[in-house]
């Protein structure tokens, strides 16, 4: 119960952190792909002090052989994720955004079950179509569906993130060398999109660096406490903290925002009293 109770309370202040993350990106004034490549770098950096002052940095040395899935947790992770999150938050809403890339528990639940053999019951099910039922509202604010380009390049940043983190589930490092290797490998693979593109700076980038840093750190020690699927849905209260912003800077919050995210909420409410088990004995 120890190992399930610290799980659940690194993911719960994982939500609080990820929630700023929309804000910042929304508001970023510089290139895209620059600022996704300047993000990687300074959690990267951050990261490896850490990592080099607990000397956990060792155990790289000691088992290289995994770098190759670290490579590809990088790629989709973050290279590919923070594309499309960039991108996708400049042509929607902060609030959009915040609300849309939690349809990562939906991802979560089909990845984890394929790849990983984590069980996904009834119940889990049943709370997955209620946070569903909310991502729509949200996307379509009660009309017919009108695909936006904004909303769908944010569709795919939870479904970059999962494959990422199905691939960090199985790697035999501690949660800063996960998250240390995975922006390292980020910013090297965005590194020569931004320079084609335009190098920019901007001071958000660094903002958004400590959010990726400390966010990670966090998120990889409660994925290897609890079931993926399970961390995922109690992340999913964030844009809480996202809308809050959101309104102060001036977006429309609209009934269907609301209603949408009382129904994320509660399906996340009920995911997260649901204890993590596997299909199979390993």
């Amino acid at each position: 119960m120890k190992r399930e109770a610290l799980g659940t309370l690194l993911a719960i202040a994982g939500a609080f952190l990820y929630g700023l993350e929309p804000v910042v990106i929304k508001a970023n004034p510089s290139n895209p792909l620059s600022f996704a490549a300047f993000s990687a770098l300074f959690a990267s950096l951050i990261l490896w002090i850490l990592l080099i002052v607990s000397f956990r940095w060792v155990e790289i040395r000691e088992n290289p052989s995994p770098l190759k899935k670290a490579f590809l947790m990088g790629f989709f992770g973050t290279a590919l994720a923070y594309i499309s999150y960039s991108y996708g938050a400049r042509l929607s809403t902060a609030i959009n955004a915040s609300l849309i890339t939690r349809s990562e528990v939906l991802f979560s639940f089909l990845l984890s079950w394929v790849f990983l053999r984590e069980k996904i019951t009834k119940k889990l099910i049943s709370y997955a179509i209620i946070i569903l039922l909310g991502l729509v509202l949200v996307i379509t604010q009660g009309r017919a569906i009108e695909p936006h380009l904004g909303d769908l390049l944010l569709l795919l940043v939870p479904l970059f993130w999962q494959s990422g983190h199905v691939i960090a589930k199985r790697l035999p490092y501690s949660p800063y060398t996960i998250a240390t290797l995975r922006n390292t490998f980020g910013f090297l693979i965005l590194l020569p999109f931004a320079l084609l593109t335009g190098m920019e700076f901007s001071r958000l980038a660094l903002a958004e660096g400590i959010i990726i840093a400390l966010g990670q750190v966090i998120w990889y020690k409660s994925i290897k406490l609890i079931n993926l699927s399970k961390a995922t849905a109690i992340i999913t209260p964030a844009p809480a903290v996202a809308i809050a912003l959101g309104i102060v800077l001036g977006e429309s919050f609209t009934v269907y925002h609301a209603t949408g995210f009382i129904l994320i909420t509660l399906g996340t409410l009920g995911a997260a009293g649901i204890k993590s088990e596997n299909n199979a004995k390993t």
